[in-house]
């Protein structure tokens, strides 16, 4: 077990506040390699810009779980060695489809991860996020979840059908 912070990342609870307050965006790229990891990190670097470094499930197992966490840890480095003197780099999961791909991000250093499990049933959508988030919120990691279902793939989640987030699912999905 790693904890992010111990690479010097961060989450983005406090990440997100100060952008809502401030009313500024946070970019997210999903990157697959180390040459598309030093472009995100110089570019955000060089405009002092906090970044979320986003990792599909087919990206981390291309890119190998082990080596991303030291991927990870480098990027904070490098950022340092670019003049960043507290850089703001959260490590993200991207659309998780199960619990156990979760709790390994978790487990490998990752400061944020998603499930996506808003090709299930909603019920079934409600237990699988809360067994994230009582997972992951032991070790203070953020947590995103999916309601609503766009047509196509989207980083290996499909779907044949279309249905839009309900204004009154999001209430009862936080509470």
């Amino acid at each position: 077990m790693v904890n992010y912070k111990e690479l010097g990342l961060v989450n983005t609870r406090d990440m997100f506040a100060r952008a809502i307050k401030g009313g500024y965006a946070i970019p997210a790229f999903n990157f697959n390699n180390l040459e598309q990891l030093q472009a995100i990190i110089k570019a955000s670097s060089e405009l002092k810009s906090p970044v979320i470094l986003q990792v599909s499930k087919g990206a981390r197992n291309y890119a190998n779980e082990t080596l991303l966490r030291y991927m990870a840890e480098g990027a904070v480095e490098y950022a340092k060695e670019l003049g960043c003197k507290h850089p703001e780099i959260v490590l993200h999961l991207d659309h998780g489809d199960s619990f156990e791909l979760c709790k390994s991000c978790v487990d490998l250093g990752f400061s944020s991860v998603m499930i996506d499990g808003s090709s299930l049933p909603y019920e079934e959508n409600i237990a699988l996020t809360k067994k994230v988030v009582e997972y992951a919120h032991q070790f203070d990691v953020t947590v995103e979840g999916e309601l609503g279902v766009l047509a196509g793939v989207e980083d290996e989640v499909s779907s044949d059908v279309c249905h839009y987030t309900k204004p009154e699912e999001v209430i009862d999905f936080t509470s």
